[in-house]
């Protein structure tokens, strides 16, 4: 446990170390892409074509700009606040304690449903599989699953996730590969160059491609998570905004190929037969049954690594902030002495993935999915600001781009993708924010003390 005793980064923001540093920048890399999975256009590929008017490759592109503005901002701001709380800590340090618990009451919407949808995908893919087992018994037995391997300990957890990750990479390549395969026989290699694939000035539509780019930040949300395991990586301040670039390049680098030559592959005017599943119909067209029936298969894999990573993630989060005492400590400020981990709020998500799994319906949490996640987004671009621009007062030369600049930037096209969410998605997330604003209230008196309650040991 030597490696727990002393941590002066972490120590001088109050905290006592209480987790193992284990991770590597690698094992941040593989963590933030397995929570991403490369295999994230998929689901989507059909959608973002269709309501780009053609551009889904351009919209990849577009979307990568927004998350990498605010993936720097999280490499920054983990750099001067390496705890496990991210969001919530951003804000909270950098902004205002109220603001930083607002901050860390919409992620933690983010984080729960990301491992909820994860579930809920897999489980029905599974009870399509396998009709005779019932959608429940699924749900039970993969929320149970990735509890136990969460509970574990986050090396258990890496390990798993660096296998899932082959899988679907695997996936990717192979697609990838027969894809152009398939143009090449089909096309000739002249035909693998496509520009009007990426921008056709015939079709081209802005606010279609705006909508389009909105639609393709889905393949993005989630890479925030790697700052969540600053307390779990031997040296945050370094590997962590560096994994945090790396994993939104290598995302975009798989999303970008997979969307450009399954549009390059498929027969020009060949409607889909569901535009929501249109790559399995590309991957019959160019792989037959056999590439068919793995893409289906991976789409399961997908969901199981996006899960686990998930709520790694999430329960790191909510000890952030039962540890500072806004959430209750006995519970979300626990670790067990075995493991290392917040064995309390991993069970906790797990009946939560298991119980939301059987209430909710899988359209209205991927609508939910991105409001909390661009609040989170918005906010810690403006920490940035606030913490290097005015407190440090970074303003000279290549600080005022990075201190003031992207930042901005990056708040304002989240902010711009955050007001074009559907309407029962503005509702039920400013619900949400509601009740956490009635709960600040009720913690602070009516907002009038401080919502944190730190407790040093």
């Amino acid at each position: 446990m030597a490696d727990r005793v002393t941590d002066p980064a972490l120590e001088a923001l109050g905290y006592k170390p209480q987790f193992r540093r284990v991770l590597s920048r690698g094992d941040l890399v593989l963590y933030g892409l397995v929570i991403l999975t490369p295999t994230a256009a998929y689901p989507v590929f059909g959608i973002v074509q269709q309501v780009s008017h053609g551009h889904a490759a351009l919209s990849y592109l577009v979307a990568l700009v927004a998350m990498l503005f605010t993936a720097s901002s999280y490499g920054k701001m983990a750099g001067a606040f390496p705890a496990a709380g991210s969001t919530y800590t951003y804000a909270q340090r950098s902004l205002s304690e109220h603001i930083g618990f607002l901050a860390g009451w919409s992620m933690i919407l983010d984080y729960v449903l990301i491992p909820l949808l994860s579930v809920v995908y897999i489980s029905l893919t599974a009870a399509r599989l396998l009709p005779l087992v019932p959608y429940f018994v699924w749900a039970a037995v993969f929320s149970i699953g990735i509890t136990l391997v969460n509970v574990r300990g986050i090396r258990v957890t890496a390990l798993v996730s660096k296998a899932l990750l082959y899988i679907m990479a695997t996936s990717t390549v192979l697609f990838v590969f027969l894809a152009a395969r398939s143009v090449l026989l089909g096309q000739g290699a002249k035909a693998l160059v496509q520009p009007r694939a990426v921008f056709d000035p015939q079709q081209f539509s802005l606010p279609g491609l705006m909508l389009g780019a909105g639609i393709a930040t889905l393949s993005y949300i989630g890479f925030d998570a790697v700052s969540t395991l600053a307390e779990d990586t031997r040296n945050p301040k370094r590997d962590i905004p560096f994994a945090m670039l790396v994993v939104c390049i290598l995302q975009a680098v798989f999303c970008f190929l997979t969307v450009y030559l399954a549009a390059i592959a498929w027969p020009a005017g060949r409607p889909f037969q569901d535009v929501e599943t249109a790559i399995l119909d590309v991957s019959q067209y160019v792989g037959g049954t056999f590439l068919f029936g793995f893409i289906t298969f991976v789409l399961l894999v997908a969901g199981l690594a996006s899960s686990l990573t998930a709520q790694a993630g999430a329960s790191r989060l909510l000890f952030g902030m039962g540890r500072d005492g806004v959430l209750p400590q006995s519970v979300f400020g626990y670790i067990d002495p075995k493991h290392a981990t917040p064995t309390r709020s991993i069970y906790l998500m797990g009946f939560i993935a298991f119980a939301g799994s059987l209430l909710s319906g899988f359209q209205l949490i991927v609508e939910l999915l991105n409001f909390g996640a661009f609040v989170g987004f918005i906010l810690v671009n403006l920490s940035v600001i606030r913490h290097y621009f005015f407190r440090l007062r970074r303003r000279r030369g290549m600080d005022f781009l990075t201190n003031l600049v992207f930042p901005m930037l990056g708040a304002l096209v989240c902010t711009y993708v955050w007001v074009s969410l559907s309407h029962n998605a503005k509702l039920v997330g400013f619900a949400w924010l509601g009740v956490g604003v009635v709960y600040l209230a009720v913690l602070t008196g009516g907002f009038k003390r401080s919502p944190v309650s730190l407790q040093i040991e």
